[in-house]
């Protein structure tokens, strides 16, 4: 079985290519930084993984997805290699993309964030010190 499950941030805005011929088909490539769970010292924190949709899923990305928007992606992991310019073989390893989805709110992602009481992913709200006097129990 070969699928592939992350979630991660845009690290730019996706490419868009179009292929050539009487019905072009729409190519998008990002690279989403994802967070490694447990980080040594003086290691990067975040793993960068090169992902690629086609078709309808690339005009998704087209259309709706930019630079630090956080999405989950399933797909496939694919190998291949090309030679270069320059004669050398290069390897590549890319997550072809079967699903994609948003993995935070517009409000979360800080780009509608008007209420103050919203906290980001990893904090928490802070509770008034009188709650308990609204509260129907004791």
């Amino acid at each position: 079985m070969n699928k592939a499950i992350i979630i991660g941030r845009l690290v730019a805005d996706p490419e868009i290519r179009y292929t050539q011929g009487n019905e072009p088909i729409a190519i998008a490539r990002y690279r989403l930084a994802v967070d490694r769970r447990f980080k040594k010292e003086g290691e990067q924190s975040a793993d960068f993984i090169p992902c690629i949709a086609f078709s309808k899923l690339a005009e998704f990305a087209k259309n709706y997805l930019k630079k630090g928007t956080k999405i989950a992606v399933v797909g496939r992991i694919q190998t291949g290699n090309y030679t270069n310019k320059d004669g050398q073989k290069v390897y590549t390893t890319d997550v072809v993309v079967e699903e994609c989805e948003f993995a935070e709110s517009k409000a979360a992602s800080g780009t509608a964030q008007t209420n103050p009481q919203t906290a980001p992913d990893d904090e928490f709200v802070p509770i008034p010190d009188d709650i308990e006097s609204e509260l129907p129990f004791r």
